[in-house]
């Protein structure tokens, strides 16, 4: 009997690994290896129509040909998953007196399974046992354990394996692959788990862990992100002697290359050129994705050469990702040069691979190169998707304004696509940027009437914008029309509304909104407490100001130039210049380099208090220092700069 999967969740996954207390059973990962055949396949390809189409003509023919060629067709149907005919077809052979065989009966108990007959599937079984063919193949108690899996999940599976079992059925490992596959396609990774350590408690000589049960269990922990538990079940299986395969290696390099472990999964590709085994695309392509969007494309590159000079051919999914590399790095000549190479190697391009170079394009505003790849799109008969058209129109609302960016919304409308949210978004806020905020308004209104549900940078995007118009009741007002919608507001939404209250004198208000970010689990960031910080000091609350920068440090945040800058400039205000002075010191300390604002600061307020000896030393410390020219243009034409120059002279 299986191991009862009642029992209590585990917290993680090693903790499973290490303290289950049953050793499992075999697997079912590629059920192309293991999955019951019926029948052995054919050499030549048949479609669905031409299976149904000779079946009848067999079933017209005197003698009808053997029950073998009958089921061939059958088969056919059954893995173009054409279950329905597949059954009609069975009740029509046995109407001409056509007597099915196990075979025949184990195909139409899976095509029962498939369409959710199982009970039919049953009587079917019943069949093949009254017709004295038990004991009998495990291929057919197989096939009915996949089907009732796939039809009815993997917990009515187990419940009909311990009703078979305890009538004295005996499974092989495919069927407890079967199971484990249906554990971790449910996402129960730690019933899987159970199963396989129940194996090695039976102490059966045919039934014991191989690599397709283990990396079934690998590919499912690596796809729900446990990917320690999948290294060490890995390196379990070498120790116990199982030698890994190529979906094994792929697994976990996915696994792996999604954690951020690049080094790791670049020394299992070694590993499996060490062993021989079969690199496939699609391993290289994972790796040189994760390389180009860890910043790393030169070795991306690397590893893209390294393997075609070893004699693998990219696809246009790997070219594709390293395109993507490249354009993220604004280089988008080489991403061309890697297109034309595609092309060359025979490779015809998407929709896709001509979408990230445009998008390219966009990024760098080359926007005649974007206009000749678009024609060139549809020289290909090639209709751009979506994707193409949200970064066109984001391309032509930033270079070409947001008129031009309406033309290619119509453009789109008028080739059958349907802008989406994110096309709607880009629109808002180049409308918001160009001070079009009433247009703007009317274009929110006019989405949320067609149906489409304002995402958080909908509502951010036009709070920023009511803010940036000094309209902060209509901003507040969207805010808690935002809240009503369960939406969570991002750190941006709230910055924008702190900075709008406080260019509408609401600085107390923005004070309780910061107070509220932080309780409700988003801390502020720097940019959001500068902005407090600079208020304040405007409308001369310096004590207030120091509380919150004091706050801000208690608070496990690190001040930056610009807070630091924003203090030392109240201090100067309030004639306070020695802690001006402090606090500029703790900056130089902290490694944190003044810019031209602090300097300005800080010697403006020296001057005033009639510290020229101190404000000349800045002043050689500055020039020692060969700080920017901006800096020392500001201030020779500031109207202390003849006293200092005359000094420093």
């Amino acid at each position: 009997m299986l191991p009862s999967f009642g029992a209590a969740r585990h917290r993680n996954m090693n903790t499973i690994l290490r303290h289950s207390q049953t050793r499992c059973i075999p697997t079912f990962l590629t059920l192309l290896l293991y999955s019951p055949r019926p029948i052995s396949t054919s050499t030549t390809t048949t479609t669905p129509a031409a299976a149904v189409s000779s079946f009848h003509r067999m079933l017209n023919s005197h003698p009808p040909p053997r029950i073998l060629e009958f089921n061939k067709l059958l088969t056919t149907l059954v893995k173009s998953k054409h279950y329905p005919t597949a059954i009609s077809l069975c009740s029509k052979m046995e109407l001409r007196g056509i007597t099915p065989c196990v075979i025949t009966l184990t195909i139409l108990i899976t095509c029962f399974c498939h369409v959710g007959r199982v009970a039919l599937a049953f009587s079917v079984l019943g069949k093949i046992l009254k017709r004295g063919y038990y004991p009998f193949d495990a291929v057919t108690l197989n096939a009915l354990i996949k089907g009732i899996c796939v039809s009815c999940g993997v917990l009515r599976a187990v419940k009909v394996h311990d009703e078979l079992f305890s009538k004295g059925f005996r499974f092989n490992e495919v069927t407890y692959g079967i199971l484990i596959d249906g554990f971790c396609e449910a996402g129960r990774i730690r019933e899987a788990i159970a199963v396989l350590r129940a194996i090695e408690t039976w102490g059966r000589d045919d039934l014991r862990p191989n690599v397709v049960m283990y990396s079934t269990i690998i590919n499912g922990l690596c796809r729900d992100g446990f990917v320690n538990a999948a290294w060490d079940l890995y390196r379990e299986m070498v120790a116990n002697k199982v030698s890994p395969n190529g979906f094994t290696y792929g697994s976990l390099i996915h696994g792996l290359c999604g954690a951020g472990r690049l080094e790791e999964a670049i020394e299992l590709l070694d590993e499996m050129l060490r062993e021989g085994i079969r690199v496939s695309v699609h391993i290289v392509t994972v790796l040189v994705d994760a390389l180009c969007k860890n910043g790393r494309v030169l070795d991306a590159r690397y590893l893209f050469d390294e393997m075609i000079q070893r004699g693998y051919e990219p696809n246009i999914v790997t070219f594709t990702a390293l395109m993507r590399g490249y354009c993220l790095n604004n280089d988008v000549d080489e991403a061309r040069k890697l297109f034309d190479k595609a092309v060359r190697w025979g490779i015809v391009p998407d929709v896709q691979i001509f979408t990230v170079l445009i998008d390219g394009y966009c990024k760098v505003e080359r926007l005649g190169d974007v206009k000749n790849l678009l024609c060139e799109m549809y020289r290909r008969n090639l209709v751009p998707n979506l994707v193409t058209w949200n970064s066109l129109i984001n391309c032509f609302c930033k270079l070409e304004g947001v008129l031009s960016a309406r033309e290619v919304l119509k453009e789109m409308n008028a080739r059958g696509l349907s802008p989406d949210i994110f096309t709607y978004t880009t629109l808002l806020d180049a409308l918001c940027k160009s001070k079009h905020l009433d247009t703007a308004i009317t274009l929110f209104n006019q989405l949320i009437k067609r149906g489409f549900s304002p995402d958080v940078w909908s509502y951010t995007i036009m709070i920023n914008g009511y803010c940036k118009s000094e309209r902060i009741d209509d901003a507040m007002n969207l805010y808690k029309k935002m809240l009503q919608k369960h939406l969570v507001p991002h750190i941006v939404t709230y910055t924008s509304l702190i900075d709008g209250l406080c260019r509408s004198g609401g600085i107390s208000a923005a004070w309780e909104l910061l107070n509220k970010m932080h309780h409700n689990g988003l801390p502020p960031d720097n940019i959001t407490y500068s902005i407090l910080l600079d208020a304040l000091c405007k409308s001369e609350r310096l004590e207030q100001a120091i509380s919150l920068f004091n706050q801000m440090i208690e608070r496990g945040l690190a001040p930056d130039v610009r807070s630091y800058t924003i203090m030392i400039h109240g201090y100067c205000k309030s004639e306070r210049i020695d802690e001006a002075m402090n606090l500029f010191n703790e900056m130089l300390q902290k490694k944190l380099v003044p810019d031209t604002v602090t300097y300005i600061c800080l010697v403006d307020g020296l001057c005033k208090s009639g510290r020229i000896p101190y404000a000349r030393h800045l002043v050689n410390v500055m020039y020692n220092d060969r700080p920017p020219p901006d800096v020392i243009n500001h201030l020779d034409a500031h109207h202390t700069s003849h006293y200092l120059v005359s000094a420093h002279c």
